[in-house]
């Protein structure tokens, strides 16, 4: 048994195996040790490759049952809070430990409440966190370690003057942890808000867990957007995660899709809470078949075993590909991502491509399926060629010309012979 795994309480270990784990993935070996000795630490590793339980799990074993709020861990969108939630729920029950989710857009007056009940968990979205903290509902100087997750967006400049005072509102001394797939891109903001010098774990370079995606570009005609997505809602067993660059052109395009019966919804920041949460539940049971979102509204979401991402345009940076792509092929699982060109954008994706290493190959949508190589055309007889290089098949007056010829010769020969 994995030296990891032999960490865990004997009920963790049996939960391992019956979700189907086997060894852990490289950040989870990493991190492991230095989280449970209350190191700070900025962990980076790509996009699907179990950073959640990487950070969880290790944190779940140092807190103690009613000490109160000692671990909160910061999201950077209501559905990841959730999400996250959601899978400390599944691994505290063992431990008799309590969650509590404070994401803004839900009742604050429950999630007062909930807090009354002293859940030694808290996972919640900035705003809702920080108005809780000045309001005294939540203790923040019980807090002993506070986690960034997908750091790089909470450290962005929509997010960062919110960190800073939630950072003061904490104790001085606590555990400062920070993962992404790219919060390598954030360290010097990291540093600049927190005045320390945080160790980095950076596991990108030798992981796996991508291994089972595809990337290809699919060529579609200007403006053919909308019938391209209809005909791709049809591909057998297609079901996928579609990202816009912008919010508008979203709304636009599921309106169109609705009207034409396909099986489509939205996951937009624009939305109330409730409207996203019902989408997000409706895709992840597969009662529709296309959910249309943003880079905000997706960041960080597991949605187990999505077949398909599209990008509906050439993403606008190597970071936003790279989360893009995380949310299909998570964990070594296979998954495939498309994303729309015409020639002129084609360029564009196959840079990109280039810098992050990525193999990049054209796909094809024929005949209601999508292939690597396009079918050829059957070539259409040439009937003047055909007519040409056919035997020549002669006439009755040409054949019987023939036969007098034939009878004639052969009286000849015969009187010859008599003579």
């Amino acid at each position: 048994m994995n030296e990891f795994i032999q960490t865990f309480p004997d009920t963790w270990q049996e939960k391992w195996y019956k979700k189907g784990f086997l060894d852990p993935s490289l950040i989870q070996q990493a991190v492991f040790l230095p989280l449970k000795e209350k190191e700070n630490l900025i962990g980076i590793s790509p996009t699907g490759s179990g950073k959640t339980l990487a950070y969880l799990l290790p944190l779940l074993l140092n807190v103690s049952k009613g000490e109160g709020s000692s671990l909160l861990v910061l999201a950077s969108s209501q559905e990841l809070a959730i999400q996250v939630a959601e899978v400390a729920r599944e691994w505290v029950k063992e431990l008799d430990l309590k969650v509590q989710s404070i994401v803004g857009g839900a009742n604050v007056k429950r999630q007062i409440e909930g807090l009354k009940k002293r859940p030694e968990i808290l996972v919640g979205t900035p705003g809702r966190v920080l108005e809780l903290m000045k309001t005294k509902k939540l203790k923040a100087h019980q807090l002993k370690t506070i986690v960034f997750d997908e750091a790089d967006q909470l450290f962005d400049e929509g997010n960062i003057r919110l960190i800073e005072q939630i950072l003061r509102q904490a104790p001085v001394d606590y555990q400062l942890l920070f993962f992404s797939a790219t919060a390598d891109r954030s360290m010097e903001q990291i540093e600049k808000v927190t005045n320390k010098t945080i160790p980095v774990v950076d596991v990108s370079k030798d992981d796996e867990s991508r291994k089972g995606q595809k990337h290809y570009f699919l060529r579609i005609p200007p403006r053919k957007k909308e019938d391209y997505l209809r005909r791709l809602a049809y591909v057998d067993g297609f079901q996928a995660l579609v990202f816009f660059n912008q919010l508008s052109e979203l709304g636009t395009m599921e309106e169109k899709l609705q009207y034409r019966g396909v099986s489509v919804g939205s996951l937009a920041s624009d939305q109330n809470k409730l409207l996203r949460k019902a989408a997000l539940e409706q895709f992840k049971n597969k009662k529709i078949t296309v959910l249309f979102t943003t880079d905000v509204a997706a960041r960080g979401l597991d949605i187990d075993q999505l077949p398909y991402v599209i990008n509906t345009e050439v993403p606008l940076t190597e970071e936003t590909y790279l989360h893009r792509s995380g949310r299909t092929g998570r964990m070594g699982k296979d998954g495939i991502v498309i994303t729309f060109v015409q020639e002129h954008t084609l360029r564009d994706l196959k840079k990109l491509a280039r810098h992050m290493d990525i193999k990049m190959e054209e796909i094809f949508l024929h005949s209601g399926q999508l292939v690597e190589e396009y079918p050829q055309k059957e070539e259409v007889p040439n009937e003047n060629r055909l007519h040409k290089e056919a035997p020549l098949v002669p006439s009755k007056k040409v054949k019987d010309e023939r036969t007098r010829t034939l009878r004639k010769k052969t009286k000849n020969k015969q009187k010859k012979a008599e003579k």
